[in-house]
């Protein structure tokens, strides 16, 4: 998902695809551990790119609502 996608959603939907996110790392990661590389190894840096886009949004929309709160 692009980043102005993601601004689009609330807190709570984007904790929501943020445990996915890291589930599905996990997830890559246990396969690889047990199974060997995949068919895709470029798989876990998408999921690791997308984890750290959701995380830096999250910190801009919680920065915005420390900023509304103190101007209150």
């Amino acid at each position: 998902m692009k980043a102005h996608e993601l601004r689009e959603l609330s807190i709570a939907e984007l904790e929501s695809r943020l445990k996915d996110e890291a589930e599905a790392i996990k997830q890559i990661r246990f396969n690889k551990a047990v199974a060997g590389p995949g068919d895709n190894p470029a798989k876990i840096r998408i999921h690791r790119r997308e984890l750290a886009r959701l995380k830096t949004i999250m910190a801009e929309k919680s920065g915005e609502e420390l900023v509304n709160e103190s101007t209150d």
